[in-house]
């Protein structure tokens, strides 16, 4: 039987760990092509060896998302070998050191913007002529409940989430012609080294592993999600609407 993700290409961020690396294993799983881009080359490998173990096939990118000609060259790559691209999971995402907005320390607040925000723009921008070639173009992008949440202690972190937020509400919007279809991910609290940091004291035996929460990331990529411009969020086990009527 055919898989459902058969000869599609799918790149995703942050694919050395947690949810990034979860949804990379289910998406070779059902048959796509991935391209694993992370900073940590360990973890890639890691992720090749579990990949091709199932039977599937990636290409690992070790790459700082800073890197924006990095992320241009990537693109280049991309179209010369495979002339599109079918999925694009933006799951890269800084957590920061939680604390008072008086104390973050400019190189965080930065960094925090370059990774959840302008990454995700930079890739938006190079690999979008990629997605449109593709007769079922599909972009996800992981954002956080703290988008929308006042927490305290989180507000660096909160601002670059809702900022992104917008930017996938924006892009939806544009490509809602197009056979591209874009959304929001949100997973909810889960078993990853980022939830340890963000809240010591949560049991982490209490929370889903990341490989569950991938199990519900994968439809949004599939050529059958009609799905746009929308939240898909995991707590709730449902999409909810993330943009209001005009």
């Amino acid at each position: 039987m055919t898989k459902p993700l058969a000869g599609r290409i799918a790149l995703v961020t942050g694919a050395s760990r947690g949810i990034g690396a979860a949804a990379a294993l289910a998406l070779a799983a059902e048959g796509a092509h991935v391209v694993a881009v992370a900073r940590t080359v360990g973890g890639l490998e890691e992720l090749d060896d579990g990949i091709t173990a199932a039977g599937g096939t990636a290409t690992l990118v070790p790459l700082d998302l800073k890197d924006t000609d990095g992320i241009l060259r990537l693109a280049l790559a991309l179209n010369e070998r495979h002339g599109r691209l079918d999925i694009l999971l933006g799951n890269a995402g800084i957590l920061g050191t939680p604390s008072p907005l008086g104390h973050v320390e400019p190189k965080v607040w930065d960094d925090m913007l370059a990774i959840n925000v302008s990454a995700n723009w930079h890739l938006i921008r190079a690999l979008d002529p990629l997605l449109r070639r593709s007769d079922a173009g599909r972009a996800v992008f992981v954002t956080s409940g703290l988008a929308t949440r006042a927490l305290p202690y989180f507000g660096a972190y909160a601002v670059s989430k809702a900022g992104l937020d917008m930017l996938v509400r924006t892009y939806a919007a544009e490509v809602a012609s197009s056979p591209v279809r874009v959304n929001l991910f949100n997973p909810g609290r889960t078993r990853t080294k980022m939830m340890a940091v963000a809240f010591p004291g949560l049991d982490p035996q209490t929370l889903p592993p990341a490989e569950e929460v991938a199990t519900a990331l994968v439809p949004l990529c599939r050529p059958d999600c009609t799905e746009s411009g929308r939240l898909y969020d995991v707590p709730a086990g449902r999409f909810l609407d993330f943009q209001p009527p005009a």
